[in-house]
């Protein structure tokens, strides 16, 4: 670790030395504020690559040459796109090619994995989750359990903080697995908090899972692109992602979806079948009877958004190119380092606000996030720190969160964080 210092010359020394500062420049950044912006929300919307128009403006041509045609004409063919992502991506959150799809959005894959993952019987029926899930993983599980006909405050259980505590400690989500033991059917949760930032490990809470002889499932929205995952190697049995976060894919942009290898032939595990996920050696002889792909293509419905498939390969090739390593060691580096500056400027104005950071501090239980609590100013606050060009995200009821992402955050970027916060303080 750095004995780091909260000065200009000293974020330009890490620059410097930084080996994937080069990719800041495939990124473009906003221009809509009069001062300079600071962009800290690619746990929200990632910046758009440079590459981006040129690949969407390719399928534009190509339709425009071809109509119907470019589905075997374009450059990429449609009829097989997404299969252009699938090698990236796989390396992306650890997994084989054969375990991982893109297609639809995220709360769609994580209903249709639900379909063939969440099935109550006997007196197997509870799905465990965390408390604050993101709304939208809170409203899928609240109608996966209540299509089933069954009653909400018995079979969606959940696992908070302890009292005064802002954290959900692992050992209670353990504990709770323990307890529930063979009525519990299902574990879905959010491998990184998006209030907190906090990350769950993964590995353990999937072999608790299992140990009861539960399914472990996991939304991956605050993750993949972001943490170094290995789901193949951690045993989960199905997870999802969007592509418009750190995976900087376009607003709304496609998802990801990971379906361990040991269900890649599982034909009679339920699922909500479409054409797009039919054996593709039979697709275009239109019979009846759904016979469905190896591995995860296999819950694909429709085909390929070609336009925001373009889009999340622009961005996954950069990926490709940077490595999740090399990602890894910048985000946490990097987030130290906003974390140094923002405990400066904390400690410098104690007498007037405080500060209280709820993402945890050890870096093996965090992403590229911290959840900042700001209390004595608030809103206020925020609000000024958004006119002086600082982009960041508030959160009822007093959390503001920052997040550098590595691919294109600068550690001149956190100094100035840090600036903006002291000039909005007072």
């Amino acid at each position: 670790m750095h004995q780091f210092e909260n000065s200009l010359d000293f974020a330009r020394q890490l620059d410097a030395h930084d080996p994937l500062k080069s990719f800041r420049e495939k990124f473009h950044f906003p221009t809509f504020h009069e001062k300079t912006v600071r962009y800290f929300t690619g746990n929200s919307l990632g910046l758009q690559p440079k590459t981006v128009k040129e690949y969407i403006l390719q399928e534009l041509d190509d339709w425009q040459k071809y109509g119907v045609e470019g589905h075997f004409l374009a450059k990429r063919p449609w009829y097989a796109y997404h299969e252009n992502l699938t090698d990236k991506v796989a390396k992306i959150v650890g997994a084989k090619p054969i375990e991982v799809v893109v297609t639809h959005s995220l709360t769609t894959n994580l209903h249709l994995l639900m379909v063939s993952f969440y099935q109550p019987k006997g007196k197997r029926t509870k799905i465990l989750c965390e408390a604050k899930a993101f709304p939208s993983d809170q409203y899928a599980l609240e109608s996966q359990v209540k299509f089933h006909g069954l009653n909400l405050a018995e079979h969606l259980v959940e696992v908070g903080p302890r009292d005064g505590e802002q954290l959900i400690r692992e050992e209670d989500i353990l504990s709770k697995i323990e307890e529930l033991g063979d009525e519990l059917a299902l574990v879905m949760i959010g491998g990184v908090n998006y209030y907190t930032g906090q990350l769950f490990d993964m590995k353990k809470i999937t072999d608790a899972a299992h140990g009861v002889g539960a399914i472990a499932g996991f939304d991956l929205a605050h993750a993949a692109g972001n943490i170094n995952l290995h789901l193949h190697d951690w045993g989960v049995d199905f997870a999802a992602w969007c592509g418009y976060k750190y995976l900087n894919s376009s607003p709304g942009g496609v998802s990801g979806m990971f379906v361990h290898e040991r269900h890649a032939n599982s034909p009679e595990l339920p699922r909500f079948a479409g054409w797009w996920g039919y054996d593709k050696s039979k697709r275009f002889l239109m019979e009846p009877g759904f016979i469905p792909m190896e591995g995860a293509e296999g819950w694909q419905l429709s085909n390929a958004p070609v336009l925001g498939m373009a889009a999340h390969l622009a961005s996954v090739e950069i990926f490709d190119e940077a490595g999740m390593d090399r990602i890894g060691q910048k985000r946490d580096q990097m987030t130290a380092y906003l974390e140094f500056v923002i405990d400066d400027i904390s400690e410098k104005n104690k007498d007037r606000v405080s500060f209280e950071l709820i993402t945890p501090r050890d870096k093996t239980k965090r992403g590229a996030q911290l959840s900042i609590m700001a209390k004595g100013q608030g809103k206020a606050l925020f609000d000024v720190l958004s006119d002086l060009g600082v982009v960041a995200d508030w959160r009822e009821p007093n959390v503001i969160r920052v997040a550098p992402a590595p691919l294109y955050n600068s550690y001149e970027d956190c100094y100035w964080f840090g600036q903006l916060l002291q000039e909005a303080i007072q």
